[in-house]
């Protein structure tokens, strides 16, 4: 039935366990799938879409590390667009409408089709724990499966318990049993866990709306994509999302039902996600707020399935049904399924390392939800760098870890270890320091050679990767060698309303101003002889375009980040005993000796380490 030993068991079949075992299998590891339905893989238990405001950021950088969450999202798009053009690069982010169905069903293709993997359907109660080491585990039918490495990835599932108005029942998702077991088993072991919760909106039935009555939502008229392999192709045709609105009247009805809310009586205690809020969390914080966006997005291109974007409750299907009709164009509105909210077990990320494997259990890593994050795009990339490191460790070699300048998972990763979270963590540009350098346009440039390094990017993504470097890089250099005249750059630059130059000057300075984009440049008969001659494609000269317009930013930022890499380098012996330091605040010490940071660096980022304590550890590890 199995073989004898694998190198990783991975178990749970969603965003982060579909990732670790395409990383770990594709390592050259023997690995197996353990997930307790096989026809629910990769599945989209809430909003039918990939990317977002950093999301789509961290979903580029999956792509260059070798993982499959951008190819899949780009085979299965029905719309895309580019979040924030209108700001910095650095805020750009790509996101697409995806097909459900599909999106699942070729995740499933991929890795039926991905070698040294196999897979189980059943449920994992237990760890096969010796000492401190995983050895394996075992199923609800009790079969004990032995490895080396196992990557637990039970999003929702560990205790799982699904509200509606007064009805609760256990559930990992809509229709799907909980997972028992685990969570006690780890306990028992010294785990601290805790527990969350997260919603969904209702599914309705796309027939039954009145679309004249909303705003039509149409993706990018010029469609990119996330992979930056040649396995996908921007889309040709899209699919319409569509807006509309609550209104004060939906507000009341929703109200009436608050003292059936199990957010609102007490029922729910956990903490549900802080930037996506249900409905009745909305018009209760924001009770001066006449209405709220609903965006209605499809399921799919067949399916008349319909995604009510912010509309995510737990009120009794009754209410639910009853303020939707009230919503412009859901006065005939049929219910697919209601919304629900569910509750669920985490463990808290500071037991772990920055490889995400535990501390207390060698070999056994986490990743997802278990750690407290929320999204399939931070489930995912955490999945990735389990399976990688759990690869690396059983190949003996050194581990890989991102640093926060380096990429969103190096973020991500090290706020979830270094600070810990005690609600649903979700990526935003803004927990980046450096995020003029981590933009979603250079994840390749960042990423591919180490994934090429490790093993996981092909020498041809290398290679496409290289020529995209070289190519943008003479271009910028074309910039800054090339000269234009008074008489050829003025005409331009009048017309767009910034000063003209009073002698002649490198095209770089030109194309610098804020004032002056690629169209403008391609005026200049140079520059439209250079992109015709080298037959440049987009993303080449959309690189270049940024290297030149936001190179002063970017040469900032990256001295900074160097600056603050040096404390990286100044690491902390295991064992540092911080009762030691007498002169170190009793907070300090508390929270060192918890998190047990490796660098200098790290323990700078830890809640309630302040300046001074680190100046003091740094004097007293001099000595």
């Amino acid at each position: 039935m199995f073989q004898d030993q694998y190198d990783v068991i991975v178990v749970g079949a969603g965003h982060a366990g579909c990732e670790a075992a395409a990383a770990a299998a594709n390592l050259g590891m023997k690995t197996l799938l353990v997930t307790m339905n096989l026809q629910n893989i990769a599945q989209m238990s809430c909003n039918p879409a990939v990317g977002g405001i950093a999301k789509g950021q961290i979903v580029r950088e999956i792509d260059a590390l070798g993982g499959y969450t951008g190819i899949v999202a780009d085979k299965t798009a029905i719309q895309f667009k580019m979040l924030n053009k209108s700001k910095g690069p650095a805020m750009w982010s790509p996101r697409v409408q995806s097909d459900r169905m599909r999106f699942a069903e070729e995740w499933r293709l991929m890795l039926e089709r991905t070698h040294n993997l196999d897979f189980f359907q059943d449920t994992v109660n237990e760890l096969i724990i010796e000492g401190n080491q995983v050895k394996g585990v075992v199923t609800n039918l009790g079969i004990k499966i032995h490895s080396k490495t196992v990557v637990l990835t039970n999003g929702t599932f560990l205790n799982g318990l699904i509200h509606i108005g007064d009805k609760q029942f256990g559930g990992g998702r809509a229709g799907e049993s909980a997972s028992f077991g685990i969570t006690e088993n780890l306990i028992n072991f010294g785990f601290e866990s805790g527990r969350m919760k997260t919603g969904t909106p209702p599914r309705v039935d796309g027939r039954s709306l009145d679309y004249s009555r909303m705003n039509e939502e149409k993706g990018d008229e010029v469609t990119s994509k996330f992979s930056y392999s040649n396995l996908t192709s921007p889309l040709k045709f899209q699919k319409s999302c569509h807006m509309t609105y609550t209104s004060l009247e939906v507000h009341d009805i929703l109200r009436k039902g608050f003292d059936r809310s199990p957010m609102f009586n007490g029922r729910i205690k956990s903490l549900g996600p802080r930037y996506c809020p249900s409905i009745e969390d909305k018009i209760n914080r924001f009770a001066d707020k006449e209405r709220h966006q609903l965006f209605i997005e499809p399921e799919g291109w067949n399916t008349v399935e319909v995604y009510v974007n912010g509309f995510s409750t737990s009120l009794p299907e009754e209410i639910q049904y009853k303020a939707l009709k009230s919503v412009v164009g859901f006065e005939n509105v049929k219910f697919f399924r209601p919304g629900y909210a569910i509750e669920y077990d985490y463990f808290p990320p500071t037991q772990l390392k920055h490889t995400l494997e535990t501390k207390l259990i060698d070999g056994l890593y986490f990743a997802g939800q278990i750690n407290g994050t929320t999204g399939y795009e931070e489930a995912a990339s955490q999945g990735l760098m389990a399976g990688i490191n759990a690869a690396l460790k059983v190949k003996e070699q050194s581990p890989l870890i991102l640093n926060r300048d380096e990429a969103y998972i190096g973020v991500l990763i090290d706020d979830l270890i270094t600070k810990g979270t005690d609600e649903p963590y979700r990526m935003f540009t803004s927990r980046a320091e450096y995020r003029t350098l981590l933009r979603q346009d250079n994840a390749d440039f960042r990423l591919t050679p180490i994934a090429h390094k490790i093993g996981l990017a092909s020498d041809d993504r290398l290679k496409r990767m290289e020529f995209k470097f070289n190519e943008s890089d003479k271009m910028v250099s074309f910039f800054k060698e090339t000269s234009i005249s008074i008489n050829e750059a003025n005409p331009v630059l009048i017309s767009k309303e910034t000063a003209p130059i009073v002698q002649n000057d490198k095209m770089f300075k030109i194309f610098s101003r804020p004032q002056i984009d690629l169209v403008d440049m391609i005026k200049f008969e140079k520059v439209k002889n250079y992109i015709d001659l080298n037959n440049l494609d987009l993303e080449i000269i959309e690189q270049a375009e940024i290297q030149v317009k936001y190179s002063g930013y970017i040469e900032k930022e990256r001295n900074n980040a160097d600056k603050l890499t040096r404390l990286e380098d100044v690491k902390i012996p295991d064992n540092f005993n911080y009762e030691n330091i007498k002169s170190m605040s009793i907070e300090a010490k508390q929270k060192l000796t918890k998190i047990r940071p490796v660098t200098i660096s790290q323990a700078s980022r830890i809640s309630g380490v302040s300046p001074s304590d680190i100046s003091v550890l740094l004097i007293y590890m001099g000595r």
